[in-house]
C-alpha cells in the first residue's frame, strides 16, 4: 500500500469509519488496515519502519476528542486543550502536540476556491536603464492591454492524494449558482465518495445551507488554505507555455492541461506544510509570515 493510501486510510479511520469499511473502500485486506491502525496507535506513524519514531503520547480516543473540541469551538487555543488533557503514562501534552492532532484532519479535507486568470498579466512598474532624452523611446516603453486582454474565472478543489477537475465560471457567481453549478454536481459526490470534509471561505456566495460536513473559518481570519499556492503554481506553468495563450479559448485549454500536469506531490507537500504555517502564524501573533 502506498504512503498516500496509508494516510488516506488513517484519515478515514480518524473520521469514524470502521476498519472493514475502510478496507472495502480502498480495496485492501482487512488485516492490512488492522495492522496499519495498530502501527499508527503505537507509533503515531504510517511508515513501514517506525522503530526510531517517538511513541504516542495520547490515545486514539483522546485524538478524536481533541478534534471534536476544536470543531465545536474554532477559536479554542491549543494551550487550553493541552492544559486540560492528560496523555499516556500520566504525562502532560504540549500545545504543539494538540496542533499535530488537528493537522491530521487535513488529510480528510477538501480545500476549494476560485481564481481569476488574465490573458495578459499586468506587470506593474518596471525600472529601465536609459540615457538622457530617451524617456519615451519605444525601447523603454512596455505596452499593456486593457483589462488584461480578457479574464477567466476558475473553480477547483484539492485534497491529500487527489484533486477535482477545474470548473469554468461564466458571469457572476452568486449563492444559487454556487449551489446548483458547483456544490451539487461536483462537490457533494466528490466528498461523499472520498469521505472528506469541505473547507471554503466565508464569501457571500458560500452562504448556502447543506447537510454535510463543512469546515468554515471565523470572519477576518488569516487565509492559510493551500489551494492559493496551487493557483500560483498553475499561473506560473501557464506563463511558461510555448506558445503562450493568445486568446481566451487557448487560455482555457492551457488551464485544463496544466492543472492536470501539476504533480500531486506538490499539492500533498502544501497540505503538509500547514502545520508550519500554523506555528509561524502563532509566533507572529496573527501578523504577516513568510507563507
Amino acid at each position: 500500500m502506498s504512503q498516500v493510501l496509508r494516510e488516506h486510510a488513517i484519515g478515514m479511520l480518524t473520521a469514524g469509519m470502521s476498519t472493514r469499511a475502510v478496507a472495502r473502500e480502498l480495496n485492501a485486506h482487512f488485516s492490512t488496515i488492522s495492522r496499519l491502525q495498530r502501527r499508527f496507535r503505537e507509533f503515531g506513524s504510517t511508515s513501514n519502519q517506525p522503530q526510531n519514531r517517538r511513541l504516542r503520547v495520547t490515545t486514539p480516543a483522546q485524538d478524536l476528542h481533541i478534534q471534536h473540541l476544536h470543531l465545536q469551538d474554532r477559536l479554542r487555543p491549543a494551550t487550553r486543550t493541552a492544559a486540560a488533557t492528560i496523555g499516556l503514562h500520566n504525562q502532560r501534552i504540549s500545545a504543539e502536540t494538540v496542533s499535530g492532532k488537528l493537522i491530521c484532519m487535513l488529510v480528510c479535507m477538501l480545500f476549494t476556491d476560485e481564481s481569476l486568470f488574465s490573458l495578459y498579466r499586468a506587470d506593474g512598474r518596471q525600472r529601465v536603464w536609459r540615457r538622457v532624452g530617451e524617456r519615451f523611446a519605444d525601447a523603454n516603453v512596455v505596452g499593456r492591454v486593457a483589462h488584461g486582454g480578457g479574464r477567466v474565472m476558475v473553480w477547483a478543489g484539492v485534497c491529500y492524494g487527489q484533486r477535482t477537475q477545474v470548473h469554468f465560471i461564466d458571469g457572476i457567481l452568486n449563492a444559487q449558482r454556487y449551489r446548483d453549478d458547483i456544490l451539487r454536481p461536483i462537490v457533494v459526490p466528490f466528498i461523499h465518495n472520498n469521505h472528506l470534509m469541505l473547507q471554503h471561505d466565508n464569501a457571500r456566495q458560500r452562504s448556502v445551507h447543506n447537510s454535510w460536513k463543512l469546515k468554515t473559518c471565523p470572519a477576518y481570519s488569516p487565509d492559510m488554505s493551500p489551494i492559493d499556492h496551487v493557483w500560483d503554481a498553475l499561473d506560473r506553468r501557464i506563463r511558461q507555455c510555448v506558445p503562450v495563450p493568445a486568446n481566451i479559448q487557448q487560455l482555457r485549454t492551457a488551464i485544463e492541461e496544466e492543472w492536470t500536469n501539476i504533480p500531486q506531490a506538490t499539492i500533498n507537500n502544501l497540505i503538509n506544510s500547514m502545520r508550519r504555517k500554523r506555528v509561524a502564524l502563532r509566533e507572529a501573533n496573527g501578523g504577516h509570515t513568510r507563507y
